[in-house]
């Protein structure tokens, strides 16, 4: 699997270009990514990088590439992440490595959104992956009930639960919130239920993340398989 990944990884440096502005991802695969970018920049390409979370701007920086913030920069050319789910719209679940806010934030920064995954994470319709959503600690209860109610909306229901870190705390994201992983299965109407849960005020933001990926690079056993958006 880990093979897979960064063979994914390779094929989406393919697009990286001289001079390009780039939105890091954070996880496995995107790992692969930084490290393999590394190689590249020490070969002589330059680029310039802005990562989505704390783990992945220390990694990037010990591959040499240079970082920089969307403080500074007004916009990027392409972001490379993974996902945990892909459905054939190209609409994606992320968020299981915990930095779903700033990865999107940073994909809507994008001109592109490349996905790398192995090909485990191609469904037909999302909702088997557990879908975070992070949430602000205060008020957690009131908004649990409201995210219960926007999902009833949606035709959608199941077990949800706070996440929890390896050392059995609360899960806090590189922002200081809290998620909130939700089993529900089948997810007929991403796009309604994204706009549900955005217009919960305690909800930061989840992990739905809809017309984002341009492109879909999935590595298998019979190869590399390229989806693009419509």
């Amino acid at each position: 699997m880990d093979d897979l990944k960064r063979q994914a990884a390779a094929r989406a440096l393919e697009e990286v270009r001289d001079g390009m502005k780039l939105g890091l991802g954070t996880g496995s695969t995107a790992k692969h990514f930084v490290e393999l970018l590394g190689q590249r920049v020490r070969a002589g390409l330059k680029v310039v990088g802005v990562p989505t979370s704390e783990a992945t701007w220390a990694d990037a920086e010990r591959c040499g590439v240079s970082l920089t913030t969307l403080d500074e920069t007004d916009h990027l050319d392409l972001t490379v992440d993974g996902a945990d789910e892909v459905d054939p719209a190209l609409n994606l679940i992320k968020g299981g490595g915990g930095a779903l806010l700033r990865e999107k934030i940073v994909a809507a920064a994008s001109d592109r959104m490349i996905v790398i995954a192995d090909e485990s994470k191609w469904v037909d319709a999302l909702g088997r992956f557990p879908l975070p959503v992070e949430i602000i600690p205060f008020g957690q209860a009131a908004t649990e009930r409201a995210m219960r109610k926007a999902f009833a909306e949606c035709g959608v229901s199941g077990q949800m639960a706070l996440r929890k870190a390896k050392d059995g705390h609360v899960f806090v994201t590189d922002g200081g919130h809290w998620i909130m992983d939700s089993h529900l299965g089948r997810i007929v109407d991403p796009a309604r239920l994204a706009k549900r849960l955005s217009a919960i005020p305690g909800v930061v933001e989840h992990g739905l993340f809809i017309g984002l990926a341009s492109m879909v690079v999935l590595a298998g056993v019979q190869g590399i398989r390229v989806v693009e958006g419509r």
